[in-house]
């Protein structure tokens, strides 16, 4: 007997939207993020422009999703920050990875791509910080909280500040690109956070 099921049509559109991902975050590595046009992603991902234009408002709203689902997947079931009960390992760790991802012209690309059209579209610069920097930077909080609550850190500290001294350099490095992202770099900016700078004052 002849199966006459209709095709599923959900099942399409998630071959089509992930198609229309890859072709995104493809052409903003090899031609950038200016010459990435709606057009050109319709015809990587061999759909029809409309079907973008039904989907998102914009190249910059496909890209931000394309990236989300991207990291998504790297990410898998790594959810939160290791807690080894050594604090610097665990951050020397985390941004050994995160050096390796921003040094990555499969993340690099998108995410210049992002921080920049966020500057002129303040919905989107939203979105991105809503949907990608606030979910990474509150794992940071949630481990420097682990570490306050064992005794491992100063009682009362204000945790956004004390994350960004360790993703704030490693953040301007990477836009100005004027010096290398390395592990030694990464592993520096945690002993430099976690134990400052100056000398114990002497003692009486």
């Amino acid at each position: 007997m002849t199966d006459t099921k209709a095709p599923d049509s959900s099942r399409r559109s998630d071959r089509s939207r992930h198609a229309i991902y890859e072709a995104a975050l493809a052409l903003v590595a090899e031609v950038g993020y200016a010459r990435t046009t709606i057009e050109g992603i319709a015809a990587r991902a061999g759909v029809g422009k409309q079907t973008i234009y039904r989907w998102w408002p914009s190249k910059a709203a496909v890209l931000l999703e394309a990236y989300l689902d991207l990291a998504g997947q790297a990410a898998g079931d790594e959810t939160e920050i290791p807690d080894t009960g050594d604090l610097a390992a665990d951050l020397k760790l985390v941004l050994r990875a995160t050096v390796d991802e921003m040094n990555n012209p499969a993340y690099d690309g998108p995410t210049r791509a992002l921080a920049a059209e966020g500057v002129v579209d303040p919905a989107l610069g939203a979105q991105f910080v809503e949907k990608l920097l606030d979910p990474s930077l509150q794992l940071y909080a949630r481990r420097l909280r682990a570490a306050e609550e064992a005794g491992g850190l100063r009682p009362g500290l204000d945790l956004r500040i004390a994350l960004e001294l360790f993703v704030g350099p490693l953040t301007h490095r990477w836009l100005l690109r004027t010096l290398p992202l390395t592990h030694d770099y990464a592993d520096t900016l945690v002993d430099y956070a976690l134990h400052g700078l100056a000398t114990e004052p002497p003692r009486s």
